[in-house]
């Protein structure tokens, strides 16, 4: 990670663990439904700015994944940001994602998977449709508020930090 103290690096990923936190939480309040200014500030679509890579999805997600080898993966269950995540990278792919795909990527068992799963649909953030072709399976894909508000976050966060160290 670098070239501090593991100590260091553990506090360090903690606070960024605190962080993510913190922000998926503003992501959900974003995506309820509430018309407020602040809540227009970050969804209103700007044309000219650039959209999110997938590079810069991936990269976050193994930078979450990369925690468990310095600190045990229970520190960091954190099931409805990995999903969100997942869900973003799976749309700039342009790639449908099935229930068991998302519950899989929230690194926790299925069956809390699924649960965190009916607390992002209640509130929102997602949504499940039909497949077309095969009625029995079902996608998972992000509400647009909540698609727009990751963009954001991802643009005004995590990309002029990854710019730095490059």
């Amino acid at each position: 990670m670098s070239d501090e103290s593991p100590e260091t690096d553990a506090e360090r990923l903690l606070q960024l663990s605190e962080e993510v936190t913190r922000i998926a939480s503003l992501v959900a309040k974003l995506s309820m439904g509430r018309t407020s200014p602040l809540r227009q500030k970050y969804l209103a679509t700007n044309s000219n700015e650039p959209d999110v890579s997938t590079e810069t999805v991936s990269w976050l997600i193994a930078a979450r994944r990369c925690r468990t080898r310095y600190l045990s993966q229970e520190l960091f269950a954190d099931p409805a940001w990995d999903m969100l995540l997942d869900l973003l990278h799976a749309e700039l792919a342009k790639k449908p994602v099935s229930v068991s795909s998302v519950c899989i990527a929230s690194g926790v068992p299925q069956t809390t998977g699924l649960r965190w799963l009916k607390i992002l649909e209640q509130r929102g953030l997602v949504l499940r449709k039909f497949d077309a072709r095969d009625r029995r399976r079902i996608f998972v894909e992000l509400s647009s508020d909540t698609s727009e508000a990751l963009r954001r976050y991802i643009r005004e966060v995590i990309e002029p930090r990854r710019a730095g160290e490059r």
